[in-house]
């Protein structure tokens, strides 16, 4: 948008953060970063050179991405950043660190290459997965053809040579949170992972992939789709983490599930625009088999995910902003209470984190120098394990991400994978 007290074309361009990045910058601290991960392995080992010419042509084309944050008295909102940068580094064994807002000339976006992969890491203040993916899609093809590979346009490759449209910039939530009515939110807390908390800087993952085709049969034998499936699977590991464990009262076990808004509005914003759903299963209430969590989140899901409701939910979380008197409100008081209510209420709500991209397309002549991709999210809030799923022609992977010690969570997740006959290859960078 423009900022009215400029009168300089080229410094007045500035965007209030949306209605997700106001928090993320909040939170941020030492052991949390609100950084994600994004990858692709390629079929050619990477020229960092080229690579870079593909950064400086590509981030043109992103102008919320190549930024810088900035603190008012009241909010804060992101700048264009014209410094040099970001640059290009060969990759490290932990990663999706916190983000300083003031070091690598103020770019809250890292690139790293290692072999054949390419890794963009960036801030949630930013955009979301779905943005994110955009940025690398486009990277990925810039850099294809500076090696000197034909690569079309379309299936989310941006032509670097056009300008934005107004709907990459906008904030899609203040456009569709337009319900008069506020629904309330219930909140109960839930099952919270024990751990062994590792040291700061220490960021574990653990991966598994396996064939698209073997866990949509697996699905289907259940009756769900992949991605109920999937969620069936996390919160079964997590009932048997809880079981095992000596507890004075049991607690529901519940995922923190991101939705792609733009499923359901006509938005190509490449900004934030999602909004949480908790599947969750009582162990209070019974005992469950694992054919009845699947059907559980079968119809968890038919419910929740449908327009009314989801218009409805950002519609509650949009009115914070739109009050006037949290606009006048000082930010550091903004940041205080922000902080208080995720530690003491949105973070015990979940008992962990789960996103699913589903399959990701690319133009055809594009396919043949492609893998696979990956996502990671980033360090979790508490003593948590944080898992994404991303799929590509018939390759899927799960990459687990947690700072805590034990890893009785994922083992319990492949493990079900395999009884199912899935076969899973693992990868960690745990020693």
């Amino acid at each position: 948008m423009k900022n009215p007290f400029s009168n300089s074309s080229s410094d007045s361009v500035w965007y209030n953060l949306d209605l997700s990045a106001i928090v993320y910058p909040t939170l941020q601290r030492r052991d949390f970063s609100s950084v994600y991960r994004l990858s692709v392995l390629l079929t050619e080992k990477v020229d960092p050179v080229i690579l870079q010419k593909a950064v400086d042509l590509t981030l043109q084309r992103f102008p919320t991405y190549k930024v810088a944050m900035r603190r008012g008295l009241f909010w804060r909102y992101l700048e264009p950043n014209n410094r040099p940068g970001p640059y290009v580094r060969p990759d490290i064994r932990n990663f999706c660190m916190p983000m300083s807002f003031h070091s690598d000339n103020r770019y809250l976006i890292r690139i790293y290459y290692y072999q054949k992969r390419i890794s963009v890491e960036i801030h949630h203040s930013l955009g979301d997965g779905n943005g994110g993916m955009c940025l690398l899609k486009t990277l990925t093809a810039v850099y294809l053809r500076l090696c000197g590979h034909s690569i079309s346009d379309g299936f989310g490759v941006l032509d670097i040579n056009t300008s934005p449209s107004p709907g990459e910039l906008e904030d899609a939530y203040m456009k569709y949170s337009n319900l008069k009515y506020k629904p309330p939110r219930p909140m109960e807390k839930a099952y919270r992972v024990r751990g062994t908390r590792e040291p700061v800087h220490t960021f574990h993952v653990i991966g598994g992939i396996m064939s698209v085709s073997e866990v949509q049969k697996a699905a289907k034998r259940y009756h769900a789709t992949i991605t109920e499936y999937l969620n069936a699977v996390l919160l079964y590991a997590l009932l048997q983490k809880q079981k095992s464990e000596f507890h004075l009262k049991l607690r529901p076990v519940k995922l923190a599930m991101p939705i792609n808004l733009r499923r359901f509005f006509p938005s190509q914003t490449l900004r934030n625009f999602i909004t949480m759903i908790y599947p969750s299963i009582d162990p209070r209430l019974g005992e469950y088999k694992f054919e009845d969590i699947v059907t559980h989140i079968h119809h968890y899901m038919h419910l929740y995910i449908e327009e009314n409701y989801l218009r409805g939910d950002i519609t509650t979380n949009a009115a914070a902003q739109r009050n006037p008197i949290a606009r006048i409100t000082p930010l550091f008081i903004k940041d205080l209470v922000v902080r208080t209510f995720y530690a003491r209420v949105q973070d015990r709500n979940s008992s962990a984190g789960i996103t699913n991209m589903g399959r990701l397309e690319l133009p055809e002549d594009m396919k043949p120098y492609i893998d696979r991709f990956d996502i990671y999210m980033g360090i979790p809030y508490s003593s948590r394990t944080n898992c994404a799923v991303i799929s590509f022609e018939n390759t899927l992977t799960v990459n687990f991400a947690s700072c805590i010690v034990e890893s009785d969570i994922e083992r319990n997740f492949f493990r079900k994978l395999v009884e199912d006959g899935i076969e899973v290859t693992i990868e960690s960078n745990r020693e």
